[in-house]
């Protein structure tokens, strides 16, 4: 495998703060963790070293990921030039690569839980059953009292609604691991755009969606699919990269207070005028940042939003299952116990990637899924006598174990004495 130059400068005497690197060529900063001098002596007096990223190799010089600030979480993988205290450079590199590893294993739960709701939709295509599509028996009882069209339409909003929602989730967090070079997590976000793409498709030809409303959302999901990989190889012009920001930003920061107000709907009067506000600060911001009129850490904070807004729109899905059941806790027994325990998997494996990593918005978008959508909705069914004993306490065994061992191995793989060390870095930075 062909080294990829990363050209560092520093002073033996005095390290930078800020080391200058080049990072477009590398693939994947998750395969390019180690570095390797090209001389095998150690620094003395101020001169300029060069440095090779090797794919395989571990660094002699013991250089480690620098930790990423919770404020920074939205940058690629820095690296900074002080010795880590190491007790096993092979630990570090075992752990690197089973990390990236789990992240790309994801795919299969997520897949998963996809894949029935899609056949489902061939199905009534193939069988000419249109109206089973989204089970709207209104189409052919229209005499039925307008109460029960009311409460299906709005059914039918609140799916459409929760599928764009997860559509602008996964294209804001394709943009946010394509910038970072994580290819398993952008193989999970690419997935997940297909998959809802898919299912919108479905909709479309049963019907069931206005087809100027299909064209435009597919022409937002292509024109983001091939913007983010045009990014990744290198092919694409900065600034059109930079509006591609903005409108991700603009949308997620639109989407979430309404999402949030919805979930409360009708017990909160029915109203877009969250989405609106959130729409004009949003715009005024990106403005602004273009204008020059942010301080730097401003801008910083602008071009994060999309990432975070992506992140707690996820977050939101299981306070908004929580609350649905507890309005109605009839609806706990439909849910599905096999689902859950997919989605507490799916996410569980992605919680060693980001603590390694440093990650601290994908860490707690991962560990919130895992513990309140996936583990969260098992528990319910538990408490509603819908799953066994044995069942619950495997699943609560099988958690509390993958989480232990995700922060024992990053300890080891990273020298410290303590798992809180490596909690501290993930929250707080170096």
């Amino acid at each position: 495998m062909a080294a990829k130059a990363f050209v560092v400068h520093f002073s033996a005497a005095k390290p930078s703060k800020e080391p200058f690197y080049r990072y477009p060529d590398c693939p994947s900063t998750s395969q390019s963790l180690p570095l390797k001098s090209l001389s095998g002596n150690k620094p003395a007096g101020n001169f300029n070293n060069v440095l090779f990223i090797s794919h395989y190799t571990l660094a002699t010089l013991h250089r480690r990921l620098s930790p990423v600030s919770a404020g920074d979480s939205d940058v690629p993988h820095p690296f900074h030039q002080e010795s880590g205290n190491f007790r096993s450079n092979k630990a570090f590199e075992e752990w690197n690569s089973l990390t990236a590893n789990f992240s790309g294993a994801a795919n299969i739960p997520f897949m998963l839980l996809q894949l029935p709701q899609i056949i489902l939709n061939a199905r009534n295509l193939l069988a000419g059953n249109k109206a089973a599509l989204l089970a709207v028996p209104w189409l052919v009882r229209k005499q039925q009292e307008f109460v029960i069209f009311e409460s299906i339409v709005y059914k039918y909003f609140l799916l459409l609604q929760g599928m764009l929602t997860g559509l602008l989730g996964n294209l804001s967090l394709l943009s946010y691991f394509i910038k970072k070079r994580e290819k398993e997590a952008i193989v999970v976000q690419t997935l997940g755009v297909v998959s809802t793409y898919v299912v919108i498709s479905q909709l479309a030809v049963g019907e069931a969606m206005p087809m100027p409303h299909f064209i435009a959302i597919s022409v937002v999901v292509a024109t983001g699919l091939v913007l983010n990989f045009l990014n990744y190889f290198n092919m694409l012009n900065a600034g059109l990269w930079r509006f591609w920001e903005d409108v991700i930003t603009v949308g997620g920061l639109t989407a979430l207070p309404q999402v949030i107000w919805s979930t409360f709907v009708p017990t909160i009067p029915n109203s877009i005028l969250p989405g609106t506000i959130a729409f004009v600060v949003g715009v005024a911001a990106v403005v602004m940042a273009r204008m020059g009129k942010l301080s730097k850490q401003g801008v910083k904070f602008v071009r994060a939003i999309s990432g975070w807004t992506a992140t707690l729109l996820f977050m939101w899905m299981p306070v908004s299952q929580m609350w649905t059941n507890f309005l109605n806790p009839d609806n706990i027994k439909g849910l599905s116990a096999s689902s859950m325990l997919l989605a507490m998997i799916g996410n569980g494996l992605l919680i060693p990637r980001a603590l390694f990593i440093r990650d601290f918005m994908w860490f707690t978008g991962s560990s919130w899924a895992t513990l309140f959508y996936g583990y969260g909705n098992l528990v319910c069914l538990y408490c509603s006598n819908v799953i066994s004993k044995e069942f619950f306490l495997a699943a609560t065994a099988g958690l509390v174990s993958w989480i232990g061992i995700a922060l024992w191995r990053d300890t080891i793989a990273y020298g410290f004495n303590s798992p809180l060390r490596s909690l501290k870095e993930l929250v707080y930075g170096q």
